[in-house]
């Protein structure tokens, strides 16, 4: 039997009017926490994210500290690489590195397919602690986007330009569409099986994709996500698509069978809507002012905020992930000012 009681995140994300602006924060489990700090100088992320128990506690902590409205899975968007034939580390400093890149038809032909109850158990085993017992809020489950996830297979890691990535997509377009073909079957498996497990949302992150063009996007991308989204829409769960630096594509997701479209913070919510966004938007402060006066944090998210509540469909998060030199005090002030102000407004 679920714990949750406190809907209001999932209501704002199907466009329902709602008593308060729900909020949580990307990147909310871990970083700034002192609490964090301490076990990772224990446990590496994949060691913590393979214990149920102590994954769990990281997930839970700012739902607990911050009295946000959603939590979000503590793992890492390469979690399910490794059943597939991958191999990653995270590497302290500069974050996945690949050993062995994509770099032909043959490499991609040699993917595997993943079983998530027998390759990821631990992933599921931690939702199952948090939807049945722990929680108080929605889980948001998720996954990296194939384009993502095959910018750090082909580029070995992290990238700048993603130069390799194009010119993989230009140069061998068949491999490519595999390449697509294959991780597109993998995040609808991966997800389906989180869902399943217990998440009551799920946020696709597609973090580097506003490195494509929008005629790019429509070629490369586009189809695969529309198939990932059209599948996952089957389990009637509310939807996420967030991505940065990709203000240019936010119409593209609007297309796309999902429920919710995360904006970082160069695109204004009120400049979105008039775009023509009709579906619920997420976002979308700018993390750096988190680490700015408090009069300034406040005027700054009264402004998103107004923008947000001009109609129904708004949550508040921020524009990217929290900073590890974020103060934890100055999210929980944040949580509480978005939950009054916001109730103050919409009459509660």
């Amino acid at each position: 039997m679920s714990k949750m009681i406190n809907d209001t995140f999932l209501k704002a994300a199907r466009g329902e009017k709602t008593d308060y602006v729900p909020v949580w924060y990307m990147r909310q489990a871990g970083r700034s926490q002192p609490e964090y700090r301490e076990i990772k100088k224990k446990y590496s992320l994949f060691e913590i994210t393979h214990q149920p128990e102590l994954c769990a506690y990281v997930t839970r902590l700012p739902v607990e500290q911050y009295d946000v409205d959603a939590a979000i899975l503590y793992k890492d968007i390469m979690t399910p690489l490794p059943a597939m034939g991958v191999d990653v580390e995270i590497k302290t400093g500069i974050g996945p590195v690949i050993s062995n890149p994509i770099t032909s038809q043959s490499d991609v032909e040699k993917l595997g397919t993943i079983n998530p109850e027998s390759d990821v158990p631990y992933v599921l085993d931690t939702i199952k602690l948090l939807t049945e017992e722990q929680l108080s809020v929605p889980l948001i489950g998720f996954s990296g986007a194939p384009f993502t996830l095959a910018s750090y297979m082909i580029e070995g890691g992290p990238s700048k330009n993603y130069n390799k990535t194009k010119a993989f997509m230009y140069s061998q377009p068949e491999a490519w569409y595999a390449l697509m073909d294959k991780l597109g079957d993998m995040v609808i498996t991966y997800v389906k099986s989180q869902i399943k497990a217990g998440a009551k949302a799920i946020q696709i992150f597609d973090s580097w994709v506003g490195a494509l063009n929008v005629q790019d996007y429509r070629t490369f991308i586009k189809p695969v996500m529309n198939r990932i989204f059209s599948e996952l829409k089957k389990e009637n769960v509310p939807l996420i698509m967030f991505g940065v630096g990709a203000s240019h594509l936010a119409l593209e997701w609007n297309d796309l069978p999902l429920d919710v479209v995360g904006l970082d913070w160069r695109l204004q919510v009120s400049e979105a809507r008039e775009l023509g966004i009709q579906k619920t938007v997420m976002g979308n402060l700018d993390p750096a002012i988190l680490l700015a006066p408090w009069n300034v944090i406040e005027e700054r998210a009264k402004a998103i905020l107004d923008q947000g509540m001009a109609q129904p469909g708004y949550i508040f998060n921020l524009g990217h992930g929290v900073f590890p030199s974020v103060n934890p005090e100055t999210l929980k002030k944040l949580t509480a000012f978005i939950h009054e102000y916001s109730a103050s407004k919409l009459g509660r």
